[in-house]
């Protein structure tokens, strides 16, 4: 997610930050292959960086770029003079440990979880200390491989279980992580109501055995599912006397305008990070050719969409957009500090990203040296005018990501419970998505409002930053996130917009659900999209580079096959069937 991230209507993802996909949406199957455990012969390597991440738990990871001044905070302590409320603060002197990579818009201000706001003021209402395990930046996978490689696990681990290799089933047979039924019957009670109230919700967190195995991040209301698009500068159409793209034609119009007559060096930059094409995954463009790159439903019937003829038709467009210097040279190396470079500076002038860490970031970041700039939404492309996309970015409500397990080793199993069932109270809630009452909102005839420190940082800070070190409503987390919180997280105009245009999609309908596979399936799954994806993604790159023709896709597609992707699509059939009988 990811910097979802991403994060997403707000839970905008920031690259390499335990995506999924997604960031992505979160059932693109296609990057589980990816998240299986290091091979031995890495295993040495990354005990090494265990042993710097533990050495040093809180160690800032990047230099920070800019200081916010902030209101003091109890740092670790608790108060005797709390408010009890809804049972809290817990009465313990424990210490608990909790792993997670600290998202980087809170990371680029305050370099450890200790100095954010938002988790001293957690730990202060649930009267639970906390000592944070932080992987260095943009390396969970990894760090989470060696951590439980080392069976020194801590209390609790924020990651994406969903696509644990295996499944969630086998992280539990492992020993890794704590079926959370029994103790979440005795100690959660607040997310408990919430799923009786939201079956259809209960049915994405749980396993097909019906195990509960994180405190999820949930997304429950339709107006936060959509959050990523096209966007393009308004303002050089404007000069060049062209309208807002929809057709593919028109996009190549666009493209070599900014190019021949702008000069622009990457008309069209998209991320490339954590793997090659992820800007795309979501359907922009490729989505035009009636497919998507990774796992997705025709009519009930599950594909896969890098072997389809459709994916043929868009490699040989991206060839050509590549060749005449439409798409940055540097495609595949671009992550998301570059794409804000690229969009910031002129170098690029349309993209695919979200509306808030994207025209939220950039149109605030270029006003005082382009006043006159306009970052703003296009729909996803379509071949042909008056044509519905068929696909485009939605999330599930529960996208699999940013969920806490606690380890099947913690001796602190009620603490931990407790404390992150707090997010899903009324206080937590309004903790987890505004923060702290008279500090970061205000709350207004019922309504929390965001106050100025938030939405008018004297330090400059861009609302995605400043929400990031009260709140955790646009990322993730253990909380059930509050649409109140986007209606001013989206406080441009363009925003707004950015939500209708770019929900006018059949996502709904091509997009897989949060399924769930059995260990066995997930294992072999897992092991033929390790190799199936660097198939894709290496040939992919190749034929856009011109390195290899483009005759030669047929051949590709056998290989893909002689990997064994029809079994993969029958898995994931299997899966969708047993997820639609829950």
């Amino acid at each position: 997610m990811r910097e979802h991230r991403t994060e997403s209507n707000g839970v905008e993802r920031v690259a390499g930050e335990q995506y999924t996909g997604s960031l992505d949406d979160q059932n693109e199957s296609a990057q589980d292959g990816k998240r299986g455990i290091v091979g031995q012969s890495r295993h040495i390597l990354w005990l090494l960086l265990l042993l710097a991440v533990l050495g040093s738990s809180c160690k800032a990871q990047e230099p920070r770029q800019q200081e916010a001044s902030l209101p003091p905070f109890a740092q670790n302590s608790i108060e005797a003079d709390i408010p009890q409320e809804d049972g809290y603060p817990i009465h313990t002197n424990k210490t608990l440990t909790y792993w997670a990579e600290l998202n980087g818009n809170a990371g680029n201000i305050k370099p450890t979880f200790q100095d954010v706001p938002f988790f001293q003021e957690w730990q202060r209402r649930t009267g639970v200390k906390l000592d944070f395990i932080q992987p260095p930046a943009n390396q969970a996978r990894e760090a989470i491989n060696v951590l439980l490689a080392s069976g020194d696990l801590p209390d609790m681990l924020e990651y994406e279980w969903a696509g644990f290799p295996g499944g969630p089933e086998k992280a539990i047979s492992d020993g890794y992580i704590l079926r959370l039924n029994e103790v979440m019957d005795k100690y959660a009670p607040h997310l408990k109501q919430y799923l009786r109230e939201h079956p259809e919700i209960d049915k994405q967190i749980k396993t097909d055995s019906g195990s509960y195995y994180v405190f999820p991040f949930i997304q429950g209301e339709e107006q936060l599912l959509t959050y990523q698009g096209p966007i393009i500068r308004k303002d050089w159409l404007d000069e060049l006397g062209l309208q807002v793209p929809v057709t593919i034609d028109d996009w190549h119009t666009v493209l070599k305008a900014f190019k021949e007559k702008k000069g622009i060096a990457a008309p069209l930059s998209f991320l490339g990070v954590p793997s090659p094409l992820f800007g795309i995954e979501s359907g922009a463009f490729v989505g035009a050719f009636g497919i998507k790159k990774g796992f997705y439903l025709d009519q009930g019937q599950v594909k896969y969409g890098a072997m389809e003829p459709g994916y043929k038709s868009f490699l040989a467009l991206f060839r050509e957009w590549y060749a005449e210097g439409l798409i940055d040279k540097n495609m595949s190396s671009v992550d998301t500090k570059t794409l804000d470079a690229n969009m910031i500076s002129g170098r690029s002038g349309a993209s695919i990203w979200n509306a808030g860490a994207g025209i939220g970031m950039w149109q605030p970041a270029v006003k005082d040296k382009w006043p006159q700039a306009k970052f703003v939404p296009a729909p996803y492309p379509v071949l042909h005018a008056g044509e519905k996309p068929k696909f485009g970015q939605r999330a599930n409500a529960y996208m699999g990501s940013g969920g806490v397990a606690i380890s099947s080793s913690s001796k602190n199993v009620e603490e931990a419970v407790r404390m992150l069932d707090y997010g899903y109270s009324p206080a937590g809630h309004l903790l987890f998505n505004f923060g702290i009452e008279g500090i970061s909102y205000e709350m207004k005839n019922g309504y929390p409002l965001y106050t100025d420190l938030i939405m008018q940082n004297k330090d400059r800070l861009a609302p995605a930053q400043s929400l990031a070190m009260y709140t955790r409503a646009s990322y993730f987390g253990p909380f059930v996130q509050d649409a109140r919180y986007l209606e001013q997280y989206y406080f441009l105009p363009e925003q707004k917009d950015a939500v209708s245009i770019w929900s006018d999609t059949d996502a709904k309908h091509t997009m897989l659900p949060q399924i769930s596979k059995t260990e066995k399936e997930s294992t072999e799954f897992s092991a033929i999209m390790a190799d199936v994806t660097t198939l894709v993604d290496e040939m992919s790159l190749k034929i856009i580079f011109g390195i290899e023709p483009l005759e030669n896709f047929d051949d590709y597609v056998a290989q893909i096959k002689a990997l064994k992707i029809d079994q993969a699509i029958e898995i994931q059939t299997a899966a969708l069937k047993r997820y639609v009988k829950r």
